[in-house]
C-alpha cells in the first residue's frame, strides 16, 4: 500500500460558472482546489475555462478505494439530488458505505 492509498480521502463537488456542477475525490481538498481554480496542467480538463468555481460541498470519505465507489455514485445522481447533498451539506445514506460518510466538512 502507497502512503497515498493510507490517506484519508475526500469527496467535493464544484459549482461552475454556468451552474454546472463537477464531483471529484482528493486527499487535499484546498490544493485540489486551488490547482482546478488555476486552470494548468494539474486541472481536470473538463474545468478549464469555465470558472469561476466555487467549492460547495466536501467530506471525508475514508481510503481510496472507498472515495471511488462513492465518486462513481455521486456522478451517476440526476442534477436535483446532487444540488440536495450540497443544500443539505450531507450524503444520502442511502448512498454511503460506512458511518463515516455522513460526516461533513
Amino acid at each position: 500500500m502507497t502512503a497515498e492509498s493510507d490517506a484519508q480521502w475526500y469527496l467535493y463537488i464544484l459549482k461552475l460558472a454556468r451552474g454546472q456542477l463537477y464531483t471529484g475525490i482528493t486527499t487535499d481538498v484546498p490544493r485540489r482546489f486551488a490547482e482546478h481554480q488555476a486552470g494548468g496542467r494539474r486541472a481536470a480538463k473538463s474545468l478549464r475555462g469555465k470558472g469561476p468555481l466555487q467549492l460547495v460541498f466536501s467530506c471525508p470519505v475514508g481510503d481510496l478505494s472507498q472515495a471511488l465507489r462513492l465518486e462513481r455514485k455521486i456522478k451517476k445522481l440526476p442534477r436535483s439530488q446532487k444540488l440536495q447533498v450540497v443544500q443539505q451539506k450531507r450524503l444520502p445514506t442511502d448512498l454511503t458505505l460506512s458511518e463515516s460518510f455522513s460526516k461533513t466538512t
